[in-house]
């Protein structure tokens, strides 16, 4: 278990908070942000609406991607995919982040724009593009080919020593 980054505030995340699995963030996805030359080099963030209450962090679940939100953390690209639960009862037939409340967005962007906050720090922190399905599904083909560039070379190894 590694702790990425413990909370000093009261503040959660308003969405179930993750990583799309073989993603990564580099040369590709940066190129989608403007003003920005490089990616944070984490797995792409994904935030997923549910009803559900689900309180474990080691799980994969299937969700609809609906959109995402530009984030430039300390001049590096770090977006966040916004997506709902499939088959959800509450969020099921959101199709695009148009669809959502506008107070869902707004909560999300609020709580990106505050979570790293440490008294007596600075932070450089931008979460002001929001955008829907169809950037959001390139974005994740960004990164899918970022995981690919880097870590691609992995899987060919493991197969050939299956």
């Amino acid at each position: 278990l590694m702790v990425d980054r413990p909370q000093r505030t009261t503040s959660s995340p308003p969405a179930l908070y993750g990583f799309i699995p073989r993603t990564y963030c580099a040369e590709e996805v940066a190129k989608r942000c403007p003003d920005v030359d490089v990616a944070d080099g984490d797995p792409l963030d994904i935030c997923v609406f549910s009803e559900r209450h689900i309180s474990r962090a080691d799980i994969v679940l299937n969700a609809r991607v609906i959109g995402g939100l530009q984030m430039i953390d300390d001049g590096e690209a770090d977006d966040k995919i916004v997506a709902v639960l499939d088959g959800d009862n509450i969020w099921g037939n959101v199709r695009d982040i148009a669809d959502l409340p506008p107070i869902q967005t707004e909560r999300l962007q609020h709580y990106f724009s505050t979570y790293k906050m440490q008294p007596d720090k600075n932070i450089d922190i931008k979460v002001d593009y929001v955008y829907g399905r169809e950037e959001a599904l390139k974005v994740i083909a960004a990164s899918e080919a970022d995981y690919k560039n880097h870590y691609g070379h992995l899987h060919a190894e493991a197969k050939d020593g299956e």
